[in-house]
């Protein structure tokens, strides 16, 4: 396992109550993203499954030259007097390598997943520092949480982090109901590769965290009627199916596996939208489904490698 890495910044924020009307509004996203590393790339999808009025899909972002990522609850902001939402999936200064003359902080983590980690907190810091009403979150929830998936330098291989943004509050005045908004280290949890001796399987994360929904983990587990179908109508599904199972999944073969999820995609999903992509060991990534959202075109990054991932849509033939 990689160490853990503590580090960065929370974010956005709501405007004084008393210094102005209008506020910041935070759109949040929910859904679920399920992760199949196979054998020599990695296979993902995410549903959207909206936790408000307002249907805000989970977006997805190039973090850096390996790695993408799924945010998940306020990855969204609205400023009334701007037209266009502060979007966090937006703007994200690129890291094409990381730096090797970068002086990791004592007891810091992996200095690729660090400078990611600055990014960010330089991104957030302005925004989260305005907020001074109460969020209303569990102990220890997260406000935001970004999915990152892809493959480590070094040829260390495949991972998937969970990354987990919280904020702390504080009273700063006599007034019970202005607060000062602290930014939090963020939480970095690696959730792939599991430690020696332990299982390959499936790894699947949802938000927020209390979602009633069956991990697809426990749905092949409870022999799901659906997932019965797809495995009796192709002996590839059945193979990927059984692989899982015995905790062997890294063995699939990645073409069954992304097949195996686009046909389960849609019966998990229902009328919600989802997307579904696959990454190989040279960190290309190829869209099987693409967002319904069109990705902005990222400016050109003259450091940027060849066979780092792409987000754009590949022109229909």
């Amino acid at each position: 396992m990689r160490r853990l890495l503590l580090l960065g910044a929370m974010l956005v924020a709501a405007m004084p109550a008393r210094a102005q009307v209008d506020e910041i509004v935070a759109n949040l996203s929910g859904g679920r993203v399920i992760v199949h590393v196979a054998r020599d790339a990695i296979v993902f999808g995410a549903i959207s499954q909206p936790v408000e009025a307002k249907k805000v899909p989970p977006r997805v972002a190039a973090m850096d030259a390996g790695h993408i990522g799924i945010f998940f609850g306020a990855e969204e902001w609205q400023v009334p007097a701007q037209p266009r939402p502060i979007r966090l999936d937006r703007d994200i200064e690129r890291i094409a390598r990381p730096d090797p003359h970068y002086v990791r902080p004592a007891g810091a983590g992996e200095s690729d997943l660090e400078q990611l980690g600055v990014v960010f907190l330089e991104k957030l810091r302005p925004l989260v520092t305005q907020l001074h009403h109460k969020i209303d979150l569990k102990p220890d929830e997260p406000l935001l949480e970004i999915v990152l998936i892809g493959y480590a330098p070094d040829n260390y291989g495949p991972e998937v982090w969970l990354v987990e943004y919280r904020v702390e509050q504080s009273s700063i005045s006599s007034q019970a109901d202005y607060l000062d908004t602290r930014p939090l280290r963020p939480r970095f949890t690696q959730l792939y590769p599991p430690e020696k001796h332990e299982a390959h399987t499936l790894v699947e994360v949802q938000f927020p965290a209390d979602s009633q929904e069956v991990p697809l983990l426990g749905l092949i587990q409870q022999s799901d009627p659906r997932i019965a179908r797809l495995k009796s109508a192709e002996p590839g599904f059945a193979k990927v199916v059984d692989l899982i199972e015995r905790g062997q999944a890294q063995k699939a073969d990645p073409k069954d596996s992304a097949d195996f999820m686009r046909a389960l995609l849609p019966l998990l999903a229902g009328s919600a939208s989802f997307f579904e992509g696959k990454m190989s060991e040279e960190s290309r990534l190829e869209w099987i489904v693409p967002p319904e959202e069109p990705v902005e075109k990222q400016a050109e990054d003259k450091n940027r490698p060849p066979d780092a991932p792409t987000l754009m849509r590949k022109p229909m033939p």
